[in-house]
């Protein structure tokens, strides 16, 4: 209960390390250059491609300008270069916000970093690492109780940076199994949904990604209970990750990893193929 609570309770994420401060006077600076140049924040949201309400929540410096915002608005509002000039800056606050998940998490975050392995079984949702910015967004802003607007822009900050792990190299291992009404419910709204829809087909496609669907008709499944991860650490055994209302097991014990191994083998030997399942995703999308 104690790790459940800890997820849920409103973080200040960047305040320690004067980041928060940072992004509140960007804010301010983007607010100027605005009403300098006679654009509302719907209008500076339409010539940058962001929605109004994230235009007012960057000027207020409850949401991070991204570095490729920062780009745009600078040539939208002709800044001169004064927000381009912030691009490093925002990189690198960025980063050291993004070292701090949650501490029920950190554990696994560290060792899914150097993983050399992962194989995930999805019940609920697309799995973090799959996710586009949009979708985590809508994810953690549903999320009751109601997190803060920091601490939302923070989770998809730091389940962003995450995905760096599909640019190492040699790469790791990836299988996912994802049930079928995980690609059927449009969080966010339709148009967030067929963005990810686009992303789970890109990453099927990937030389290190097998992604599996398993369909609602299979009288037979071996595994009814939640979702999990099997991830293999560099230079260590296979380990195991499961995860329920924030409270987060990460189990070493090889009798207990076995259970999950065995399970996983099954659940992929009843799901669609890999060249199956990416061809429902393509008939999702009316490619099909």
């Amino acid at each position: 209960m104690a790790n459940a609570e800890r997820e849920e309770r409103p973080e200040r994420p960047a305040e320690s390390d004067g980041t928060a401060h940072l992004f509140r006077a960007l804010g301010k600076q983007i607010k100027v250059l605005r009403e300098r140049a006679g654009l509302s924040q719907r209008d500076l949201g339409l010539a940058s491609h962001c929605g109004e309400d994230l235009i007012s929540a960057m000027e207020r410096g409850v949401r991070t300008p991204q570095p490729d915002f920062l780009g745009r608005a600078d040539q939208v509002l002709d800044a001169g270069g004064v927000l381009r000039a912030a691009v490093d800056e925002v990189r690198e606050a960025l980063s050291r916000t993004r070292t701090r998940h949650p501490d029920w998490f950190r554990d696994y975050a560290r060792v899914e970093a150097d993983a050399v392995a992962l194989h995930i079984y999805s019940t609920q949702a697309v799995p973090g690492l799959l996710q586009t910015e949009d979708y985590a967004r809508a994810v953690f802003t549903q999320r009751r109780p109601l997190l803060d607007e920091q601490t939302i822009e923070k989770r998809v900050a730091d389940r962003m940076d995450r995905q760096r792990i599909f640019d190492r190299w040699p790469a790791p291992t990836f299988s996912y199994v994802l049930e079928e009404a995980v690609l059927e419910r449009p969080i966010g709204g339709q148009a967030v949904h067929r963005q990810q829809l686009q992303r789970l087909l890109s990453a099927g496609r990937m030389r290190t990604v097998e992604l599996q669907v398993m369909t609602t008709d299979r009288e037979e499944h071996p595994s009814l209970d939640a979702s999990f991860t099997l991830l293999t650490p560099k230079g260590r055994q296979e380990a195991a990750y499961t995860e329920t209302y924030g409270h987060a097991r990460l189990i070493t014990d090889p009798e207990e990893v076995r259970v999950f191994s065995e399970r996983y083998g099954i659940i992929r030997s009843r799901a669609l193929t890999p060249t199956e399942s990416l061809t429902l995703i393509e008939k999702m999308l009316g490619e099909r």
